[in-house]
């Protein structure tokens, strides 16, 4: 049985050079899309395939880094001279009060 080709030749070709330099992936696929006739994730996918669309790196409300409580506890053991399975109890607490609670630690222990 032959193989189905959904994207001709020209067609990678014009998704290449939109994604030439630095662009806005999202603009990049919308455009394409309506260009080629074909659905965003279809367009996406295809650009993923070829390696030139790179996922948008997740940050927090604040533009920070997400930063698990796990591994904020783990620096509160740390600092505590613990072992971080000794303070796993304190992730229970809200991510608010840990930060602070690291953060008053460590000015403590400078």
């Amino acid at each position: 049985m032959a193989k189905t080709v959904n994207y001709t030749p020209e067609m990678e070709t014009a998704i290449r050079e939109a994604f030439a330099g630095e662009v806005d992936h999202k603009a990049a696929v919308a455009e394409l899309a309506s260009t080629l006739g074909k659905s965003l994730a279809s367009v996406r996918q295809k650009a993923v395939r070829m390696g030139l669309y790179k996922k948008a790196e997740y940050v927090s409300k604040t533009g920070a880094k997400p930063e698990t409580k796990a591994a904020i506890v783990a620096d509160i053991a740390e600092v505590l001279g613990m072992e971080a399975e000794q303070a796993e109890s304190l992730e229970k607490a809200t991510k608010k009060v840990l930060v602070a609670l690291r953060e008053a630690l460590s000015q403590d222990s400078e």
